[in-house]
């Protein structure tokens, strides 16, 4: 169950970047012509998740996918960090998890955007590393 969960607030989350960022430029283009703003967009309660070789129907009470939405949307406003919606979401996840599912261990969100910025870290690490063994050459000073 909490796979599922995790599915569907991982769907929810990028439903709410992506959907902000249609808006943004529906938003964008209506001003532009003068016309009326369109609707916000809203999370559906509702994920299609594949689930070994089957599709099935998740829900998740308002509540949460309002939350997980929201987050999405923050986060592709750049109003959060990858880390500041890791967190968020995550904190999200574990109220479900102890809460509502009654899961032991807590169950994990976002490993998409966790790997992202693993990968992230370790491109900085390896140019950090290049440049401190890499002596300058004459005349220019390391950044």
């Amino acid at each position: 169950m909490g796979l599922i969960c995790r599915a569907h607030l991982d769907k929810t989350f990028v439903a709410g970047a992506e959907q902000t960022a249609l808006w943004e430029e529906s938003a964008r283009k209506a001003l532009m012509d003068g016309m009326p703003l369109p609707e916000a967009p809203k999370p559906s309660k509702f994920q299609k998740i594949l689930s070994s070789d089957t599709e099935i129907y998740a829900y998740l009470p308002e509540e949460f996918v309002t939350v997980a939405f929201t987050l999405g949307s923050r986060y592709q406003k750049t109003e959060l960090s990858a880390l500041q919606a890791i967190e968020a979401m995550q904190a999200l996840a574990q109220q479900i998890s102890y809460y509502e599912l009654r899961l032991q261990e807590p169950f994990q969100v976002l490993d998409f955007l966790r790997e992202e910025l693993a990968a992230q870290a370790a491109l900085h690490e390896a140019i950090a590393t290049v440049f401190d063994s890499d002596p300058a050459p004459a005349g220019f000073d390391k950044p």
